[in-house]
């Protein structure tokens, strides 16, 4: 049985999704201790318990310590099931897309296919927003195999969460490796949506002022007050590679300027640098990759977040790593089960 440390490397809640997800596909069960052991608030928290509680539904797991400020957890996985499946995070705004990274790969791999409802923060802070799913990691996912649609009913933005949104799963036998290694080509598209309950059009001028951005590539989404606040500004880089989504998110306190700030400073490493792969979906694709057997990024230079990850893996596959720098911020990753 696999013991992983959950306060190694960058020490996130990323350790215990990426377990869970290869514990589903390997069979092979494992015990994290430490689990965020430097966080503010260590432990198990409602959105990685939501984590675990997927995992063990689809596969019949046996579960240990799986409660609220856990800092242990053991898990024994079944056999993994196709079906019908509802999942919420609960009270708060807890990241349904993390819900969905923890059981994803098993699914895509699974005999028949899958629908998921999934309910609680949608566009949330640390965590990849529903926009990035739909637009930049689905479509890159269905190069490999697995065909993968999303739709959101209803938004949900922290601290109140309450947003849903609908899987739908078609799987492949198996993953086909993918390679994204040449430069990203033209940029071909550009668009920037700001969603909020007040029409977010400080953030768009700024972003507009940063980036060049012409009015016909802004786009500001009223959001309905009832669903509570809530402030998301996404940028579109569709080039002929793929399509980069980078996000910010207001907060109470926050000026609209400083959101779209963020977004800008993003949006200009990325340009700067030849590599297609931005950083969240590098650490995205590493899973799928590896379960493939192998496969190439060109991306920027990989974060502490990344690395964590490539070493949790290694932990239940036997994976080779080979990293070229081809610039600054543009590196080769080449990644081969060994």
């Amino acid at each position: 049985m696999l013991t992983i440390d959950g306060a190694s490397g960058e020490g996130g809640g990323q350790i215990l999704r990426t377990s869970l997800a290869l514990s589903l596909h390997t069979g092979e069960p494992f015990r994290a201790v430490r689990i965020r052991a430097g966080r503010k608030k260590p432990g198990l928290l409602r959105q990685h318990l939501a984590c675990v509680e997927a995992a063990a539904a689809i596969s019949g797991a046996r579960v240990e310590g799986a409660r609220l400020g856990s800092l242990e957890l053991g898990f024994h996985p079944g056999r993994v099931r196709a079906g019908e499946y509802a999942f919420s995070v609960g009270h708060g705004a807890g990241s349904t897309t993390l819900i969905l990274q923890s059981v994803l790969s098993a699914l895509a791999l699974a005999e028949g296919p899958s629908r998921l409802t999934l309910e609680g923060g949608t566009h949330n802070p640390f965590a990849p927003p529903f926009d990035f799913l739909a637009r930049t990691f689905l479509p890159l996912l269905a190069r490999l195999g697995p065909r993968v649609e999303v739709s959101l009913e209803r938004p949900g933005f922290y601290p109140a969460g309450g947003g849903r949104l609908r899987v739908a799963i078609e799987p492949a036998k198996q993953l086909a490796p993918l390679e994204l290694v040449a430069e990203r080509g033209a940029l071909r598209r550009r668009q920037a949506r700001a969603l909020s309950a007040r029409l977010p059009e400080r953030e768009l001028a700024r972003l507009a002022e940063r980036l060049g951005l012409k009015a016909s590539e802004l786009v500001a989404q009223e959001l309905d007050p009832r669903a509570g606040p809530g402030n998301a500004l996404c940028l579109e880089l569709e080039s002929e590679a793929l399509c980069e989504v980078l996000c910010a998110f207001g907060e109470r306190g926050k000026p609209a300027e400083a959101v779209a700030d963020e977004v800008a400073a993003a949006a200009l490493r990325y340009l700067a640098s030849g590599a297609p792969v931005g950083e969240c979906l590098c650490d995205q694709l590493l899973l799928p990759l590896a379960l493939a057997g192998r496969g190439a990024l060109r991306t920027l230079a990989p974060s502490s977040h990344t690395r964590t990850n490539l070493e949790v893996i290694a932990r239940f596959l036997p994976l080779r790593v080979r990293e070229q720098a081809l610039g600054a911020d543009d590196v080769l990753l080449e990644l081969e089960r060994c």
